[in-house]
């Protein structure tokens, strides 16, 4: 696969302008739209699925009600353990191959290591996991759906705890409910289903799932790899051993099987769908608010092509997790937040002109009449953030 030709920053900026459905013309008419568009929605923090869609959604759509509708009625997405052992929404199509290339292996490893500390921390041993398991799947199964407390409560072994690290710096008494529902959704033998509260809460009801086809592992790396590079190609080796989480064995296989073409970016290789090789047009220009977590923000390792480097620091916590993001043409020129009393502050950290200020403000209008009385304070905060929202 020799390079085929130079694809400069610019036009990255475009594809992102057009595929992640931020610029004007190509907003979306569903949730269901943005979630295949992007792939996957960071859902650690709950609102930021919700602001994710907001940001991306045609005049008319209320992203809310589109989200739910999605979510908990027509079921084109789902809440479910991917990358990096992060909660995403995904579309439904997807998810048997995310659960078949990712979840399945991690899931894997997180009951490999609540049983090893059960048996360090506890008088708990398997056949004590498998029966509360057992119990918490036919609760379900009884009620359709329900809390964690309210499981606690119908199986009082939940309740139990656990010494972590018993004997280190690190010990700590843990929760079994915890543990177990996480390993139980990770196996994708019960999904999280419409929160206690509303949509900002993570107070989630769980309920049993439908079981999933069984497909080769291999053959679904190459499903979710092609999905993504369709919606952010361009993309280095490092860019998806970071993304997928996989091993790079396992990427340079489905980059294989899906017969990704090598391309040229300013750092270096590159892939590409081999449909995906002409030219993008620059999109009219175009401005966005973006939540904290936002997929556009976090989906590449490689970042200095719409991210100043010296912008890191005021924008990401010292975990790699990004803010609130101020976004003109394809690059990320300031930050904004929430103030206790619902209004909206925002700073830019680059000079962009009258028209993106212009273009900016409508956007923060739009965001905050959306907004109403709706308080929104992201699970990661990061410096920036922090001030302008004055806490």
């Amino acid at each position: 696969m020799g390079d085929t030709r130079f694809i400069d920053a610019a036009e990255r900026r475009a594809r992102l302008g057009v595929r992640h459905r931020l610029a004007g013309g190509a907003r979306a008419g569903s949730a269901a739209e943005v979630g295949g568009a992007l792939v996957a929605l960071h859902a650690t923090d709950p609102a930021s699925v919700f602001l994710a869609v907001a940001a991306r959604s045609a005049k008319g759509v209320e992203p809310v009600a589109a989200v739910e509708r999605a979510l908990y009625e027509d079921g084109s997405l789902v809440r479910m353990h991917g990358m990096r052992h992060t909660v995403f929404v995904f579309p439904s199509s997807l998810a048997t191959a995310v659960q078949a290339s990712t979840t399945e292996a991690a899931a894997v490893r997180e009951r490999t290591t609540l049983l090893k500390h059960l048996a360090a921390g506890s008088a708990f041993d398997g056949d004590w996991l498998a029966e509360t398991e057992r119990l918490v799947l036919a609760e379900l199964g009884a009620r359709g759906e329900a809390t964690g407390a309210e499981l606690g409560e119908a199986v009082p072994r939940l309740r139990s705890t656990y010494v972590y690290g018993p004997g280190t710096r690190q010990e700590g008494v843990q929760s079994v409910a915890s543990r177990v529902l996480r390993v139980l959704g990770m196996e994708g033998r019960i999904v999280r289903g419409r929160p206690q509260g509303s949509w900002t809460s993570s107070r989630f009801r769980w309920a049993t799932a439908e079981a999933r086809p069984v497909q080769d592992p291999a053959e679904a790396r190459a499903e979710l790899l092609g999905r993504w590079l369709g919606a952010c190609g361009p993309a280095t080796e490092a860019d998806l051993t970071w993304w997928t989480g996989w091993k790079v064995t396992d990427v340079r296989k489905a980059l294989a099987a899906v017969g990704a073409v090598r391309v040229t970016v300013a750092e270096g290789a590159a892939f590409v769908l081999p449909e995906d090789l002409g030219p993008v047009p620059e999109p009219e220009p175009w401005a966005a608010l973006l939540p904290a977590l936002d997929p556009t923000a976090m989906g590449w390792r490689g970042r200095d092509w719409y991210l100043d480097p010296e912008y890191r620091a005021a924008l990401y916590d010292r975990s790699g997790n990004v803010g609130p993001t101020v976004w003109w043409n394809g690059r990320i020129v300031g930050g904004w937040a929430q103030r206790p009393d619902g209004s909206l502050a925002r700073r830019l950290l680059a000079d962009v002109g009258a028209e993106a200020e212009r273009a900016i403000g409508a956007e923060e209008e739009r965001l905050a009449g959306w907004l109403g009385d709706v308080r929104v304070t992201p699970r990661f905060r990061t410096p920036l953030e922090r001030e302008l929202s004055g806490s």
